[in-house]
């Protein structure tokens, strides 16, 4: 019963995940980050069983950090797509599959800012927005009618609300609080839902 969902911008990416942890019929913790930082100006959004989802993004952070030890710079973000997908590949024809979906965002100097979806089968595709989760049945058709290109912070922001309106409207499972995160060229910054920094 999780929701992550993600949009680009003109030159920024925003991610935002609900942030409840809860198992059967019971909330164990209603302020829990499900995201990731993979970089400087990565970050990954998971989805999935508690313990793959941290086990994995884990993973994938510390060969990410290896990688930038051993080279002396860091993985684009569609390398690092690309190398997530790989090995949760290679994990699914293993006997210890992964059951983790993920959102994968990313700013890089010449690509810009990119937005990577990945579901537990290793399937990979960038867009210009994602969601996962059943959060993004009732907000896809929002996201088709009000996304745009180059969309400001605060276009961006608006939309978000509107669906994430939307989920606390129609869904019957209560997510009360969601984490929201910009990556852009100075880096990962948290946010509330109006657009104020949180510190």
């Amino acid at each position: 019963m999780e929701f992550l969902i993600g949009l680009t911008g003109k030159d920024f990416v925003l991610v935002a995940s609900d942030s409840t942890a809860a198992r059967s019929v019971v909330v164990m913790n209603d302020a829990y980050d499900k995201t990731f930082k993979l970089g400087d100006k990565i970050m990954m959004a998971c989805s999935g069983d508690p313990g793959d989802t941290v086990q994995f993004a884990e993973f994938i952070a510390k060969n990410m950090e290896l990688y930038r030890i051993r080279n002396g710079y860091s993985m684009t973000p569609k390398a690092a797509a690309n190398y997530t997908r790989h090995q949760l590949a290679q994990y699914l024809r293993s006997s210890t599959p992964y059951t983790v979906n993920m959102l994968i965002g990313g700013h890089d100097e010449y690509d810009g800012p990119s937005l990577f979806y990945l579901d537990y089968l290793g399937s990979l595709q960038k867009l210009p927005f994602g969601a996962h989760g059943y959060g993004s049945y009732f907000t896809f058709s929002i996201l088709d009618r009000y996304y745009k290109q180059g969309m400001s912070k605060a276009e961006a922001l608006k939309v978000l609300n509107l669906c994430l309106d939307e989920v606390k409207k129609r869904f019957i499972i209560n997510m009360p609080s969601f984490n929201i995160k910009f990556i852009d060229k100075d880096g990962i910054h948290e946010t509330n839902i109006q657009g104020q920094p949180i510190s």
